[in-house]
């Protein structure tokens, strides 16, 4: 890599980190965008891994920086000294090489030339005395742990925040579960409980053994869970709802079910599609609001993936915890009551209703149901089973849903919340 090409890189980053603390999705479209796409694919892969490691270390890495700085600096050197303190202290980077490469990057960029010194001064100073990137409370804003110490104690939300850190392994559903053994064997993978393989795999995956013929898909193991547990028959009628990028109406469609995937955006919906051909599998995709599509069908299995705060989600997207705001989980609890009532009138007399949420607040999945309930007298839980799905043993609830917490499964794995309902006949 040459001297331009680091500094490309870390320009980059630069550029994808201050993206992804711009909003909801703030990550995701700054992969796109044209500083990041010119790099070389080393370069790539460098700037996305720095801007990753910065963000699961961020809260102790802010601390640390406050503890140095008389007065907040200007967003674009904070977040130059950020990138600095990742490199050097997650990423392993000499000192004196993440200090220079910081300060270089500050005299790269006219906002910020004139911070180079104290780009110098305040890294200098952070390294020759580390903090402690690894203290459980710190790894999550302030006001989310507190949320999670009020919902689940002090040691369940210690937990819970000590996942932060962590980099996930990658997690595949398999289209046909009869080739768990030998794909297992092919991509050095474990088969955990429900028939997810588990790869410390990296890179590009259409490389990998079994991508090209549609042998598996990329599918969080507590994502997988909610499919399994509508226990769709061959023949029978399901509607995903909200059902983009496609894993759960893939699971569905596999199962042989006649299948329906439902999402408001057109553009993701065409993802399904995509999903769908490379796996060689079938399903009618809509391009609807879940809670007003007129089409009068009704279902023998609904699967209701609620738009939600994502918050369960931070091991592979870390972002989420600094762009979430308290206000949005009340906001995201009145559209869920909303999509579950739509879902509500989908439903065959006789059939099945699972919700879900990658979401750990209460907000939008205990007092879910509880609403649900009461406005929908036609409904009643059906108790999920220790286990079932795939689900991990810890995550049982008494009343019969999950409760899927990302330090239930050895090696982490997204946080969800699951109900399922029946509909009296």
């Amino acid at each position: 890599m040459t001297d331009q090409d680091a500094l490309s890189a870390r320009a980059a980053a630069l550029d994808l980190l201050t993206a992804a603390l711009s909003g909801r999705s703030g990550l995701d479209e700054g992969l796109s965008r044209p500083a990041l796409a010119a790099l070389s694919p080393r370069d790539r892969a460098f700037a996305r891994a720095l801007v990753l490691a910065t963000l699961r270390r961020l809260g102790p890495i802010d601390r640390a920086l406050d503890a140095r700085l008389s007065r907040p600096p200007p967003p674009a050197v904070r977040n130059i000294l950020r990138l600095g303190a990742a490199q050097a202290l997650v990423l392993r980077t000499p000192p004196h090489a993440a200090v220079g490469a910081s300060v270089d990057l500050a005299a790269s960029q006219t906002a910020t030339r004139g911070f180079k010194g104290l780009v110098n001064a305040i890294l200098r100073t952070l390294l020759r005395e580390p903090p402690d990137l690894d203290d459980a409370e710190a790894l999550a804003p302030p006001w989310l742990f507190a949320r999670w110490r009020a919902a689940l104690g002090e040691a369940q939300a210690r937990a819970v925040a000590a996942q932060i850190a962590e980099e996930p392994a990658t997690d595949l559903t398999l289209r046909d579960p009869a080739d768990a053994e030998a794909l297992a064997a092919e991509l050095e993978a474990e088969i955990l409980p429900g028939g997810t393989l588990r790869t410390p795999r990296r890179g590009d995956l259409s490389a990998w053994p079994g991508f090209s013929d549609g042998r598996w898909w990329v599918q969080d193991a507590s994502a997988a869970v909610p499919a399994r547990l509508l226990e769709v028959r061959p023949g029978e009628t399901a509607l995903d709802l909200c059902a983009a990028p496609g894993g759960k109406t893939l699971q569905l469609a596999a199962a042989d079910a006649t299948v329906t995937a439902l999402d408001r955006a057109a553009a993701r919906l065409a993802r399904v599609g995509e999903n769908l051909a490379r796996m060689g599998l079938a399903a009618e995709t809509v391009a609807a609001d879940a809670a007003d599509w007129p089409d009068p069908r009704t279902f023998d299995a609904v699967l209701l993936d609620a738009p939600c705060s994502a918050t369960g989600t931070f091991r592979r997207h870390p972002d989420v915890l600094w762009a979430a705001r308290p206000s949005d989980i009340a906001s995201l609890a009145g559209v869920q009551s909303r999509l579950l009532d739509g879902a509500a009138r989908r439903v065959k007399p006789g059939g099945r209703l699972v919700y879900c949420v990658c979401s750990l607040e209460p907000e939008e999945g205990e007092a879910q149901v509880a609403g649900f309930l009461a406005r929908q007298p036609d409904f009643a839980l059906a108790p999920i089973r220790a286990g079932e799905g795939g689900a991990p043993e810890a995550s049982l609830r008494p009343d019969g849903t999950l409760r899927i917490l990302p330090h239930h499964r050895a090696g982490g794995t997204d946080g969800f919340f699951i109900a399922r309902f029946v509909r009296r006949a």
